[in-house]
């Protein structure tokens, strides 16, 4: 089985990796399976990017299109261009893509109509805010997908509500694999050096309806500046998320530390020991679930409901009161259990799936 994967930001680079230890495994196993790894160049930091490929042991692309940052329509036009120029070019029994990106959809929609079957990770999340960008992703590429890898079942019921039952398989979450893998042994990052467990709160912020409007911005930044007067408030800035605010001349509060994105690991390590995450980010949101620290979410819906069991996660508008209100709540419940989570082994499932159809 030859398949085409298609990645092209850091949430996929760690999804990828989780399924790529996979298909070692089954390859070792006896399975003939061969992944060529595309890279949309989607995110084209070496710090949102390269560290990645590095840190995880990702195989370097076999292509790299380096499409980089411009508009939603520019540029998933150049990822489907680019795409369907390489599936053309080999045979591939089946394209694999995942999460909810552009070069998601890009991905999804060049096999589909180059009628080879494609392969949907983490399919079936709905936050029903259709204003999303991610969200039309999500919706397009599950329409589209021959197997739909569903993460819960509530994603799963999603895609009954939507009429979508073929090819649908309960099979866990990949990233959930890699938490277990790595973040027992994470470490408090060098770059917060003398900082103590539980004495900062952690805030990453790079979604679009934050990051491009000036006022979410500005109250996102305020709301930092007034937990900073007690708590350290750090914030690995997204490369995008800089740009914005100097463009944008939004002023950041001199007690906000900012550092430079964080690799894996170091992510891994600076959410286990913050007092509280404060995010924009599905996969942030999930990790800090997972490692048992409260979360605020600064969005006014999630696609992961399960968080928000017992106060785990807090939503918030980006309103400096409300969101500072969030984070005092959640700074006041100190430490959290890890959640129970039933290890679905969802990486070898969705590899032993895609072996036997092609077997």
């Amino acid at each position: 089985m030859r398949v085409l994967t298609v990645i092209g930001a850091r949430p996929q680079f760690i999804k990828a990796a989780a399924v790529g230890y996979a298909m070692e495994a089954a390859r070792q196993q006896g399975a003939e399976i061969q992944s060529i790894l595309l890279h949309t160049g989607q995110h084209y930091d070496a710090r949102m990017s390269q560290v990645f490929f590095e840190e995880l042991g990702l195989q370097p692309p076999d292509y790299n299109l380096a499409v980089g940052s411009m508009s939603h329509g520019a540029q998933t036009g150049r990822m489907l261009e680019g795409i369907e120029q390489i599936i053309e070019s080999g045979q591939f029994d089946a394209v694999l893509v995942y999460g909810d990106t552009n070069s998601t959809m890009a991905g999804a929609l060049a096999a589909a109509k180059l009628h080879i079957p494609v392969a949907h990770v983490e399919a079936g999340l709905r936050s029903f805010n259709r204003r999303m960008p991610e969200e039309l992703n999500r919706i397009v590429t599950d329409h589209l997908s021959e197997w739909l890898f569903c993460p819960t079942e509530t994603a799963a019921a999603n895609l009954r509500e939507e009429g979508v039952r073929k090819g649908v398989l309960v099979v866990g979450d990949v990233m959930y694999e890699l938490v277990v893998r790595f973040g027992l042994e994470a470490q408090v990052p060098a770059a917060l050096g003398g900082l103590e467990p539980g004495s900062y709160v952690l805030g990453t912020i790079h979604r679009a309806e934050n990051t491009d409007d000036p006022s979410r911005l500005t109250a996102i930044f305020a709301a930092f500046g007034a937990i900073a007067g007690d708590h350290v408030v750090a914030v690995p800035l997204h490369p995008r998320t800089r740009r914005l605010l100097r463009e944008l001349c939004v002023t950041i509060p001199e007690q906000v530390r900012i550092v430079e994105p964080f690799g894996y690991r170091d992510m891994l390590g600076a959410q286990s020991a913050a007092a509280v995450v404060v995010t924009d980010s599905g996969g942030v949101q999930k990790e800090a679930f997972w490692l048992g620290v409260p979360c605020v979410t600064v969005r006014d819906q999630t696609e992961w409901l399960e968080t928000l069991a017992e106060g785990r996660n807090m939503l918030s508008p980006a309103d400096p009161n409300l969101m500072e209100a969030a984070i005092r709540v959640q700074l006041s419940r100190g430490r959290l259990s890890r959640p129970i989570v039933h290890d679905a082994a969802a990486a070898s499932t969705i590899v032993g799936t895609l072996t036997s159809a092609f077997s």
